[in-house]
């Protein structure tokens, strides 16, 4: 694994120095499976669908100028585009170096200085107490390893700094998504289920470091110009976890499960106009350090 060094002027604050902890192998056989299931498809063309609220997401969080923040998993910038809009210091992390070009491209468009380093949550490459936010949505949580994820996101944010996630929920219409998925090609064994990351009670666990952590169940909309069952081609295409689920299925089980997600899709479609919005519920997580 490797990762770009990052700027002082454009991420992390301090000593700017790089810190590797803990160390993890380049060959982590886990790493290399997480990498692939992000690197396959394009996640862009399913993050618009959720902008606006990953945009509210950042409001929320009334981020001032020149503030150190840090979007651990950032994809193609959902928060870090917004974090830049507001004047701070953002670097971006994410472990699919495909995402992080259109990432690139995206801040060049609107002449937004961003720091976009390739890395692994689980091992971020910074000092610690680098960043005074900490932000990750529905990106940190597909980690294999949660606890190496919480002890670094706790590492990296210094005293008096907050980390800022969103986590899918386990009752949610994604979290139901997620488990059709996992129902047909299980996670490697010892893998715990993404969705605890949107259980409280083990969010609480896994953040006892901080100082407070406050839990806020919010929704947040999937808006496409398309019908729902061209909605769910347009995740089959696109989405690395659905990509890669129905590349390890034979022709039949992929029928059903594209049937399945239809039927979830089209049950929870709020739009009439033959394009389709669905809500779903995720956990808002502020931890204090």
């Amino acid at each position: 694994m490797t990762a770009a060094k990052s700027s002082l002027d454009c991420g992390a604050s301090g000593s700017g120095v790089h810190v590797v902890h803990p160390t993890i192998p380049a060959t982590d056989p886990l790493v290399t499976r997480n990498r692939a299931v992000w690197t396959a498809g394009d996640f862009d063309r399913i993050a618009t669908g959720y902008r606006e609220g990953a945009e509210a997401f950042i409001n929320r969080l009334g981020i001032k100028r020149d503030e150190a923040v840090l979007d651990v998993a950032c994809g193609t910038g959902n928060l870090t585009l917004p974090a830049a809009r507001c004047g701070a210091r953002v670097t971006g992390l994410d472990i699919a170096a495909n995402l992080l070009v259109t990432a690139r491209q995206r801040a060049a468009s609107e002449g937004l200085a961003i720091q976009f380093d390739e890395g692994n949550a689980e091992e971020l490459p910074y000092a610690d107490g680098s960043f005074e936010t900490v932000v990750t949505m529905f990106g940190a949580m597909f980690a294999p390893r949660p606890e190496r994820v919480a002890s670094e996101l706790l590492r990296v944010v210094r005293r008096g700094g907050r980390i800022a996630m969103a986590n899918w929920t386990p009752g949610s219409f994604i979290g139901t998504m997620l488990r059709a998925h996992t129902a047909l090609v299980p996670p490697p064994s010892g893998v715990p289920s993404t969705l605890l990351w949107g259980d409280e009670a083990m969010v609480r666990e896994r953040l006892a470091g901080a100082s407070r952590v406050i839990l806020t169940r919010r929704m947040i909309g999937f808006d496409y110009p398309v019908p729902p069952a061209d909605v769910v081609q347009l995740f089959r295409d696109w989405y690395g976890p659905t990509i890669r689920t129905f590349e390890a299925l034979d022709q039949r089980r992929q029928g059903e499960l594209f049937q399945e997600l239809v039927t979830l899709w089209s049950g929870h479609n709020l739009a009439t106009d033959g394009t389709t919005r669905v809500e779903a519920e995720y956990l808002e997580v502020i931890a204090e350090r």
